[in-house]
């Protein structure tokens, strides 16, 4: 059994179970699909607000999917999401250049910001073997406090304390002309960096020396080594990667869904890219559509909720639900291969007590 086929029958059962528990709880699941589906796709300027939620999304899944090809965990999407976020916007508020220069510019220093951030659990990895899963999550909260304190201490918004200043239209991915386009949707330039980053990793992997050696060290670290690949080496640059990757996220999220950095909130997108990963089956291709499917799930929901009385929880329920059986498509997996491999000698069995009967 493919991937694919893995992440479209976790979609398939999801949805099942998604219908079983609104019927369950006494509404009509034909209907509450229908307007789900229309809250994420009925116009244009819904179109965009999907692609627009999706974008985070699209960037914090490859971010954790390339770090694990790779053989490496990375929790911590959702800190370097923060920091490559609040670098980005440390820039838009304080550079006053033409928007063609600055924000080109915010989106490199958003990339280096969350790669740096990754670096230093890649080089506790790489150095002294301390486990990425902890060192990632640690980082997550040092990574809430730093913005914690230092939005408010130099970029306090003029109203609230809790929030940086606005950013100024020029120092913003979000574009005019764009909305427009989508009948006022709140989609960015963002959402072309992430289809940009996708095509980049899925050249990188696939296609460059340099990916083959990062899945070597993923697949066996000891072979790798054994082979001549500086497997420390390709540890942290690994780690500097998938973290640029999501402070990109960052980027979108920060300059271009919203235009201001709010302390107090660990970016749940970084923790969803794990979800979006899973069901992407790591496929640089594959999270982009798994992204997409939980941006309708989300641009979706309320409207559910709006013209059925559906609780938006039933769409978090579904996703839950999916990731589970995504989660669980190798024991699956293993089961149908055990049965057939139990039919087979069931098979052969019979014919060889046919032949001694006979």
């Amino acid at each position: 059994m493919n991937n694919s086929v893995k992440s479209l029958l976790a979609v398939v059962f999801g949805l099942i179970a998604g219908a079983l528990l609104m019927a369950v709880t006494g509404h009509n699941p034909v209907e509450g699909y229908m307007y789900l589906i229309q809250g994420g796709l009925k116009n244009p300027e819904r179109i965009g607000n999907t692609l627009a939620t999706a974008t985070p999304l699209i960037l914090t899944g490859l971010s954790v999917a390339f770090a694990f090809r790779t053989g490496l965990f990375n929790i911590g999407a959702a800190g370097q999401m923060l920091i490559g976020g609040f670098a980005a916007t440390a820039i838009g508020l304080s550079l006053d250049l033409p928007s063609a220069i600055l924000l080109p510019l915010m989106v490199i220093i958003g990339f280096i910001g969350g790669a740096l951030w990754a670096v230093i659990p890649g080089f506790l990895k790489a150095k002294y073997n301390v486990h990425e899963v902890v060192s990632t999550i640690m980082m997550n909260w040092i990574a809430y406090w730093t913005v914690y304190y230092v939005v408010p201490a130099y970029f306090k918004g003029t109203s609230l304390e809790t929030e940086s200043r606005q950013l100024p239209s020029g120092a913003m991915l979000h574009q005019e002309w764009l909305s427009n386009l989508f009948q006022g949707s709140y989609i960015n330039l963002g959402f072309f960096v992430a289809v940009l980053v996708v095509l980049l990793v899925a050249f990188l992997i696939n296609k460059t020396t340099l990916g083959y050696e990062l899945k070597a060290v993923g697949f066996n670290r000891h072979a790798a080594e054994y082979a001549g690949i500086a497997v420390k080496r390709s540890i942290v640059l690994s780690m500097f990667i998938s973290g640029g990757i999501a402070g990109l996220a960052g980027v979108a999220q920060y300059t271009g869904n919203a235009s201001s950095i709010q302390i107090g909130i660990l970016p749940t997108q970084g923790f969803d890219g794990i979800a979006v990963a899973l069901l992407g089956a790591n496929a640089p291709l594959g999270v982009f559509a798994s992204a997409l499917f939980f941006g309708l799930l989300y641009s979706g929901r309320g409207f559910m909720n709006a013209m059925t009385d559906i609780p938006p929880e039933i769409a978090d329920t579904i996703i839950a639900i999916i990731i589970y059986f995504a989660a669980t498509s190798i024991l699956i997996e293993r089961l149908i291969r055990k049965l057939k491999v139990r039919r087979a000698a069931n098979k052969k069995q019979g014919e060889q007590d046919h032949v001694d009967n006979a």
